[in-house]
């Protein structure tokens, strides 16, 4: 709660400082980014960064993977529960254990806490998603493990370095549990110059400001969150808000997964209760309560003024719940490596409440969340391994104000699409097709983004393939009369041969084959009818939308590239007496 007994510092001193810590974490990003080896961190950019007090206190954000870091304070108290009275100067600390802190196994948490002298100050922290961490399939990843220790290594919190000494039988154990151990290891290291950069530039402000000085800044700065989502949070109308969205199945089971939250706003604090959700599956698509946690904050952090900072004053105001045993709070062993699906499902029907609360501040659904096509084999001579995970991200919701955004990036992910110069130099793959889908935007007063077609042809001589996909039954919605994108489908030939798979699929599959992608599109915003005739017609002339698709989904026609506006007006108005 908010310490208002301390002596405030000066608005400019504050100023520097929060700014110094935004600039620390997105260097630190940068950091990452630039030593990383393997393409999933490197050029996908699966991973985050941030920086917390002595406390375990989330301070700020990198520009990375949002849905990561909401997750840090339960992160932190394992990593307390456990060494509480034993951490020192140069130690660093890694797990990846889900029901020991962690999230999933290939999220590796690093962090290492920060001393000035022999005092305790803060912790640098880096989450990186490894290409790979063992267990039943290339890239750890599947959908269809039905245990946890099907999955790969569990890490529960270990000293990677103990007071600087780096754990050889640590390095080793990973060395050998991993089919990529050079690109791991290598990305381990990235995680450790990023930490060691995060440390150094702490220790810079404290040599500067004092460390009374900075641990005063950071607790007020905390309280300055706190306050500033309090203070919004006070603006919204008193009650309890609803909404379900569905997952499409665990890939043993087709039957719609509901996801179901209510929201409950009183005064300055709202409560996020997950009540009515599934039980947990049989698929490895369950989730922690921690990663349910930050994605909700997330999904609120969305609605709120930009100024509001990204520090974990902000969930002082928000209680989260789920009962145990559901899809969003499971009990052990229950596998939950595709747990990502599920944390997007969760942004999207949290969002969904909120937008009976702020409407005008949320966007309709996007693709879902990326979509995973991972393939990994040995190369036929040389027996070394490949493993591609290919994280699809596609396409954002339409807005009140304005179109969504086309083949872009969920904002739960702030991730990138994988070039295709990078696939080809580095997999025995072929990208066939890489582009916008057409008509795959929800039809609204604005229109949702178009999301994206990937097709691969496989040229190793076999691969087991993991696809991890969704919205193919419950497309992604649209708002206040805006419908719903494009589902989403995987198409799988042989010998020209085009077969429809499921959403989740884990297969072996052989040179030659063509793996499709067909990536979900936003939901639109408003009545389609109210979308001016002059944006159709543009978005026609762009290859977004069809000429059918402009007459069926907006009643616009448009003949020979041009727009009639008297059949338009007739045809609406027939639509608008049918729809009433």
């Amino acid at each position: 709660m908010l310490d208002r007994s301390r002596k405030p510092i000066d608005p400019i001193t504050f100023a520097v400082l929060k700014s110094a810590f935004e600039s620390i974490v997105d260097d630190m990003a940068y950091t990452v980014m630039r030593t990383a080896r393997s393409p999933i961190v490197r050029d996908v950019l699966d991973y985050s960064a941030t920086m917390c007090d002595a406390k375990g206190r989330i301070l700020a954000q990198a520009k990375t993977v949002a849905l990561h870091l909401g997750a840090v304070p339960d992160a932190m108290e394992a990593l307390q529960r456990h060494y509480a009275d034993d951490l020192h100067p140069g130690d660093v600390i890694i797990f990846n254990d889900p029901y020991d802190g962690g999230m999933h196994l290939p999220d590796i948490f690093m962090f290492k806490p920060i001393f000035d002298g022999p005092r305790h100050i803060g912790y640098s922290v880096v989450i990186c998603h490894h290409c790979d961490v063992g267990g039943r399939v290339p890239g750890s990843n599947a959908s269809d493990s039905t245990e946890i220790f099907q999955e790969g290594l569990r890490i529960p919190p270990l000293k990677l370095f103990d007071k600087g000494v780096r754990n050889k039988t640590l390095f080793d154990i990973i060395t050998k549990n991993v089919r990529l151990p050079d690109l791991v290891i290598g990305d381990l290291e990235a995680q450790l110059a990023t930490c060691a950069l995060g440390e150094r530039e702490f220790l810079r402000l404290t040599d500067k400001y004092g460390a009374d000085m900075v641990e005063g800044f950071l607790a007020e700065f905390l309280d300055y969150g706190e306050r500033l989502a309090r203070g919004t949070f006070s603006t919204w109308p008193d009650g309890a808000y609803s909404f379900t969205d569905y997952i499409d199945g665990d890939g043993f089971d087709e039957a719609p997964i509901p996801i179901h939250v209510t929201i409950t706003v009183k005064g300055d604090q709202i409560g996020v209760d997950f009540e009515g959700s599934s039980p947990q599956v049989k698929g490895a698509i369950n989730s922690t309560l921690s990663f349910v946690k930050s994605a909700t904050y997330l999904a609120v952090r969305c609605v709120l003024d930009p100024d509001v900072p990204n520090n974990a004053g902000l969930y002082r105001c928000i209680d989260v719940s789920a009962p145990k045993g559901t899809l969003l709070n499971p009990e052990f062993p229950a596998p939950v490596a595709a747990r990502a699906l599920t944390g997007y499902r969760v942004v999207d029907t949290v969002l969904g409440a909120l937008a009976a609360i702020v409407p005008e501040r949320v966007v309709a659904a996007g693709e879902g969340g990326n979509s995973v096509v991972c393939l990994g084999g040995y190369d036929k001579q040389t027996r070394e391994p490949f493993i591609v995970v290919d994280m699809i991200n596609g396409a954002l919701g339409a807005r009140a104000g304005k179109d969504g955004i086309d083949a872009v990036t969920n904002p739960s992910q702030n991730m990138s699409n994988m070039p295709v110069e990078i696939m080809e130099a580095t997999y025995p793959l072929m990208i066939e097709e890489y582009g916008l889908r057409e008509d795959s935007c929800g039809a609204g007063r604005t229109r949702g983004g178009l999301g994206v077609v990937r097709q691969y042809r496989l040229m190793a001589e076999e691969a087991v393939m993991q696809l991890r996909a969704d919205r193919y039954a419950h497309a992604p919605y649209g708002l206040f009369g805006g419908k719903p994108g494009a589902p989403s489908r995987n198409i799988l030939s042989v010998d020209s041969d085009p077969q429809l798979l499921s959403s989740k699929v884990t297969r072996t599959v052989y040179k030659g084959t063509v793996i499709r992608h067909e990536q979900a599109g936003g939901g639109g915003y408003g009545d389609p009818l109210a979308r001016p005739p002059e944006a159709v017609l543009e978005d026609v002339l762009d290859g977004k939308v069809s000429t059918a698709y402009a007459r069926e989904g907006f009643g616009v026609v448009v003949e020979a590239g041009s727009l009639d506006l008297a059949a338009t007006t007739a045809l609406r108005q027939r639509m608008a007496g049918a729809g009433a």
